[in-house]
């Protein structure tokens, strides 16, 4: 089955809608939801959109919109999410940091309480379109083994990062080797996952997605990707009140309180240099790369895959049409309304 972006927008917010959100975060999750489809990181889509589902019903997210800032100063915030929306109150948090950057140059807000908010690139295409360069880390329940060990304390750990130019330039990736969400939808399919990606419980390396779950992913580029997953450990727990390492449940559970948390900055090119000089040299920059053979710059990938996705729609597979139609039957829509055969 095939969904249009205009219907899997559509879709989501009515769902929401039935199950008493708000309009506003009705949007924002349709928005976030759309956007990971969009670019391909369907693990994230549509296809963890069912976990929502679950944790409202099971209370560990709350339908009520209720943020509280526990702490600022110009420059920083801290916001306590009190168990919304991850993407309600990610992408207010990044727009607080945009505030702050457009005064200071500057803006830096954390996040505890909150919720999984989807990919980490649509909080840093936020601020791309207020002419901010974003930053976005955040940390995950337990997914990377130290080296040297074979529990997992480390989370998969995103980042994402965004610059403001002509061109689409953005970052956004897991510290580990591949996504537990995607390992997650391999399950969801059937299919094994890639050689050299994880490990099950005994240390060995598997193909098998339960077998990966229940044991650990590697991280990308064995131990730098580990040191940077163990720095975004700290910088998205103990630095904003949230939990680190073992502590963080809720990110793949969503029958768990939700204990991890975010780190959102914005930086203002404008406080720097001269914002047309800036954009003209980040497009020279662009410009030797191509010039010099260079196939692939950050964000080149996700173009593609959103002109692809916007011209033959996102396909659907028999796993998570089960499970969009259980939802939907429950709240009376009519799902195949939504959607195309292929």
């Amino acid at each position: 089955m095939i969904i249009t972006k205009d219907n899997e927008l559509a879709l989501v917010k009515e769902i929401l809608s039935k199950l008493g959100a708000s309009d506003e975060d009705c949007q924002l999750v349709a928005e976030a939801t759309l956007d990971a489809d969009l670019k391909g990181f369907t693990s994230h889509g549509l296809g963890r959109f069912p976990q929502y589902i679950i944790g409202i019903e099971n209370g560990t997210i709350s339908l009520t919109d209720n943020i509280t800032i526990e702490k600022e100063t110009p420059a920083i915030a801290l916001i306590n999410g009190n168990s919304g929306f991850g993407q309600a109150i990610a992408y207010k948090a990044m727009n607080l940091a945009i505030e702050k950057a457009k005064e200071l140059g500057i803006g830096c807000v954390g996040t505890h309480n909150s919720n999984h908010f989807g990919v980490t690139g649509f909080y840093s295409d936020v601020a791309i379109r207020s002419g901010m360069i974003g930053f976005v880390i955040a940390n995950t329940d337990p997914a990377i083994a130290p080296i040297g060990s074979s529990t997992p304390i480390i989370g998969t750990n995103p980042i994402a990062v965004g610059i403001p130019s002509k061109s689409y330039i953005a970052l956004d990736m897991a510290t580990s080797v591949t996504a537990r969400g995607k390992i997650l939808e391999s399950k969801r399919k059937g299919e094994e996952l890639p050689p050299n990606v994880a490990l099950d419980k005994d240390g060995n390396m598997t193909t098998d997605p339960e077998a990966a779950l229940k044991g650990s992913i590697l991280p990308f580029g064995g131990i730098k990707g580990y040191l940077i997953a163990f720095l975004i450990e700290i910088l998205t727990g103990p630095l904003v009140g949230a939990n680190y390492g073992l502590g963080v449940t809720g990110t793949s559970n969503p029958k768990e309180d939700c204990t991890k948390g975010d780190l959102f900055v914005a930086i203002n090119p404008s406080k720097f240099v001269d914002r047309d000089t800036f954009e003209e040299q980040v497009e020279d920059f662009l410009d030797e790369i191509k010039t010099n053979g260079g196939k692939v710059i950050c964000g080149s990938l996700e173009v593609q895959r959103i002109a692809d996705a916007e011209a033959n729609g996102i396909k659907i597979d028999s796993k998570l049409y089960e499970q969009l139609s259980e939802i939907c039957n429950d709240l009376e829509i009519n799902l195949d309304s939504y959607l195309d055969e292929e």
